[in-house]
């Protein structure tokens, strides 16, 4: 037993006054680490399952120049004019050919069982750093049918605006400046990528926890802890020990006290016996 001194009140450390320390929070986490790497793992197992059960998706994409036809009542213009006037014609074409509109063309050409919401978010189109350029970019389930609609799309979209005329310009072009490129492994689902995320995630979220439980465990932890709430010192302990198991420990070492008992009685009628002879 060991005996402890102290003042009738607790002194107050910065660590009280403030919160918890350092060494509380690593306490916290090394008595709380497997509720956090069971949710860690939970999780980060759980979200690459669901994307290995996703459909593969491949990526094609092509690249197209916005132009235009002058006509000969057209007027000069200087040439910076001129590209200022293209760079905004081509972010309005970007917008045209990701539509719903294009998408009905693509898929009445190829006779595809698609819906057309769907076709338009696997389709994309945007302009390339300001220039007169268009990329063109679509997911597919394969790289054949990926690569098909983003060629069907590049060629259909010059006839759906080959007579829109802006102002004094002429007819809007769009010529195909690279040939269409599919990506040969999917890029979507990507299970390591999610897992890894969801593994951070599932961190974050077990810290949480473990500091919850640790707040709703009202649970003494130490003498320390007694006398920081209760404000009254502790004067003794008293060591734990371990105590025998219930099981094969008693059963052996009750057993010779039985066998002494039966000694003991079968001795006596021994005795009685010869006595009574």
């Amino acid at each position: 037993m060991t005996i402890r001194q102290g003042s009738s009140a607790p002194a107050v450390t910065p660590e009280d006054e403030y919160g918890l320390s350092l060494a509380d929070v690593v306490g916290i986490l090394r008595r709380r680490l497997p509720i956090i790497l069971f949710v860690a793992i939970l999780l980060a197992g759980s979200v690459v399952g669901y994307s290995l059960m996703q459909t593969p998706l491949y990526e094609a994409s092509t690249t197209i120049m916005i132009g235009e036809e002058k006509g000969k009542n057209a007027l000069d213009e200087p040439l910076l004019n001129e590209v200022d006037g293209l760079q905004e014609l081509t972010l309005m074409m970007a917008k045209a050919l990701d539509s719903r509109r294009m998408a009905e063309v693509t898929i009445r050409q190829l006779d595809l069982q698609t819906p057309a919401g769907a076709f338009v978010e696997n389709l994309s189109a945007e302009q390339v750093a300001d220039t007169a350029f268009i990329k063109i970019t679509y997911k597919g389930e394969s790289p054949r049918e990926a690569k098909l609609i983003v060629e069907t799309v590049s060629d259909l979209f010059p006839e759906q605006f080959s007579d829109v005329k802006l102002g004094t310009t002429g007819s809007i072009t769009a010529k195909t400046w690279e040939p269409a490129v599919v990506s040969v492994d999917p890029v979507s689902p990507n299970p390591v990528r999610y897992g890894l995320v969801a593994l951070v995630v599932g961190l974050l979220l077990g810290v949480g926890l473990a500091f919850l439980s640790e707040y709703l465990d009202d649970s003494w932890r130490s003498s320390e802890e007694v006398e920081q709430v209760s404000g009254v010192p502790t004067y003794a302990l008293i060591p734990q020990r371990e105590s025998p198991s219930a099981g094969r420990s008693l059963a052996t070492r009750a057993l010779p006290s039985t066998r002494s008992l039966r000694s003991l009685s079968g001795g006596r009628e021994l005795n009685s016996k010869r006595n009574g002879h």
